[in-house]
């Protein structure tokens, strides 16, 4: 372990201060990506013909590599942090606007017409109704879009040291310390997981409603109790 956390200097951080700029360049993307997805769902949702063009926009953006929006966007915003950040929060769409969609879609029609009936207009029906029942949805893209924009941070370090934890995979190969590429893979994986692990807190808690896998599904192999004979039923 010796050097593992001894990070080069030409870096100008130290492992936490890579942690929190890798965590800033992942999850403010995702944070607009989300602010976007919102109402472009809603209108996807309230004018169905418009889905399909948005999903097929989306999927295409998501297709060009990330070097190839860096080198588009190096012009506009040069080597910074937003250079990395504006592909990410484009490629998190393409996650988000289904999952936002298939979730508010599934809210029972009853559960709308009920809400028309108690005054709810459109906007105040999405926001009170149809969102929370489509919680779980979304949180489910929201921990991909989380997962894959922690990964792709690391690309970042073709365009000027902008990669965060990825820097240290160039650090690896350019002081011939091996240590730091385990050191970037490792964290990068743990704070993954640990992001990942926080979205199924937050869909726990924002959704008690729902039942948990043990109230759903009976213990397998467990005994059923045997059917009454008719004298027990008698006393």
């Amino acid at each position: 372990m010796n050097g593992f956390f001894d990070i080069p200097s030409d870096l100008q951080h130290s492992y936490t201060g890579l942690i929190a700029l890798h965590l800033r360049e992942a999850l403010l993307p995702v944070l607009a990506g989300l602010v976007l997805a919102l109402p472009l769902a809603q209108l996807c949702v309230r004018f169905r013909w418009l889905y399909p063009p948005v999903l097929g926009a989306t999927t295409v953006l998501y297709a060009v590599p990330s070097l190839a929006f860096f080198v588009v966007l190096i012009d506009y915003t040069g080597q910074t942090e937003l250079t990395v950040m504006i592909p990410l929060a484009v490629y998190s769409l393409v996650v988000l606007v289904p999952a936002i969609v298939d979730g508010v879609r599934s809210v029972p029609q009853e559960t709308l017409a009920a809400a028309t009936a108690m005054g709810f207009g459109p906007v105040r029906r999405y926001v009170r109704v149809q969102l929370p029942i489509a919680v779980p949805a979304i949180i489910a893209g929201l921990r991909v879009a989380t997962v894959s924009s922690i990964s792709l941070v690391s690309v970042g370090t073709l365009i000027g040291n902008q990669g965060a934890l990825g820097n240290l995979l160039a650090d690896a190969q350019k002081y011939d310390r091996p240590e730091l590429a385990v050191n970037s893979v490792i964290t990068t994986a743990v704070l993954a997981i640990a992001c990942d692990a926080l979205l199924v807190l937050l869909r726990v808690v924002l959704t008690p409603w729902m039942p948990s896998g043990a109230r759903r599904r009976p213990k397998t192999g467990a005994r059923q109790p045997l059917p009454a004979r008719p004298q027990d039923v008698t006393r």
